[in-house]
Formats: C-alpha cells, structure tokens, sequence
C-alpha cells in the first residue's frame, strides 16, 4: 500500500469535506484573481485525485468532521496534534491495507464461486490455467501467437455485469501486442481463430490481480470479457 498516491487523493477529500463542514454554498462568486485562483486549485484538486479516491478500499468511512478538525488545526498551528506525524502514517498505513485486504478476500471469495458454478454451464470450456470460454462465433482466419498485435472488438465486465470498458461503447476496435495485456488475453486470444468471437471468464490471478485497475476493478476480481478477434496486424 503506498501512502503517497492515498495522501494526494485526500487533499480532495479535505477540500469537499471543508465546505461540507462549513456549509459553504455550490456556487460561489468570483470577485479577484484570489478567489479565480482558490476556485481553479479547488477543481484541479477533485477532478485529478477523483478515481484515487473511487479506488482506494475504506475512504468511503472516513469521518469528515474529526479529518477537517485535524486538518485545520495543523494548516493554521493552533493545536498539538493528538497523534504525531510518525505514528499517523504507521495508521493510515494499517488502515488502508486492512480495508484492502478485506476487500480482496470478498472479492476472491466471489469470483471464485463464480467461476465454480459458471465452468458447469453447457458450452463452457475451460483451459489448464483455469480460463474459461464460450465460443459464440467460430472464425476461421489465422491464430495469432503472443508476440502478434491484433485487432479486435471487446466489452469488459465484472461478475455483476458492471461494465468497466468497451470498444463497443466507443465505436473503435482496439489494437494491441498480445504480450503486453493481462495473462488471460494473452492465453486466451491465441486460441481464437480470426472473425471469432467469445466470451471468456478470467480468474483474477490471470486479471489484474492483488493490485486491481482504477475505481472499478477491485483487487482479486474476476473478469468477464466478450471479445471479436478482428484482425491480426503482424
């Protein structure tokens, strides 16, 4: 767990913890270059710290009141802190990691289940790595190998059906080097033949892993991926 991307995250947290705490109104006027300049670092703060904070496992219980009160105090010096600098990092640290690891064993738990009930569905295959697939289009171009760059369509969920990417969505395939994805699609693509298309089911380990990917992929969450093998560029 790194403090220093959580710490930044919160500066955006103090900020709209602050006006809440001091019912300042949505909308301000700005009357000088003071006022432009606290508006603009105020925006820059929540829209570039806003996915941290999506992301980050227990920020949603932080307690805004007793944050801002501490926050406020060191900025203007007016108390000693009931916890030294030091021994604030050893918690958050702790804190943090707990609510991650607590996070990551539901959602091993879960995707593990998943897959356990999903590998008996008629149609599904499942490889020795513990991939599983369903062929809804079987194409019959080239194979590519793992050092191939392809193109193709794809839509990407979680378990629940949350969708947390798609070309689909955006109109425009996707071109990349099939060693420099996830595990699973490295894997997987290589056993589709050009104009297929299926849905393929991928155990976290073979995913994102621990780490997870932005506000949306949690750690150890299991992948679910419909994917059009378009083209193979080389």
């Amino acid at each position: 767990m790194k403090l220093k991307p959580i710490l930044i995250a919160f500066a955006a947290l103090v900020v709209f913890a602050a006006c809440q705490s001091n019912s300042v109104s949505k909308s301000v006027t700005l009357t000088n270059d003071i006022d432009s300049a606290s508006y603009a670092l105020g925006v820059l703060i929540g829209q570039n710290n806003k996915q941290s904070l999506d992301a980050t496992p227990g920020a949603e219980n932080i307690d805004l009141d007793i944050m801002v009160n501490a926050f406020l105090g060191q900025m203007k010096g007016e108390e000693e802190p009931q916890i030294d600098a030091t021994s604030a990092l050893t918690i958050i640290q702790e804190f943090f990691q707990k609510a991650t690891d607590g996070v990551a064993l539901e959602n091993a738990a879960e995707g593990e289940a998943f897959l356990a009930e999903n590998k008996l569905k008629d149609g599904v295959q499942t490889t020795e790595s513990g991939i599983q697939y369903e062929i809804l289009v079987e194409g019959e171009g080239a194979k590519p190998s793992a050092e191939s760059t392809v193109t193709c369509h794809y839509t990407g969920t979680l378990i629940d059906g949350t969708v947390f990417d798609s070309s689909v969505e955006r109109d425009e395939p996707a071109s990349f080097k099939l060693n420099q994805v996830i595990p699973g699609w490295t894997e997987a693509l290589q056993l589709m033949a050009v104009g297929s298309k299926w849905k393929i089911y991928i155990p976290s380990e073979l995913g994102y892993g621990e780490n997870g990917a932005g506000a949306d992929i949690g750690p150890n969450s299991a992948l679910i991926f419909e994917i059009e093998l378009l083209e193979i560029a080389d």
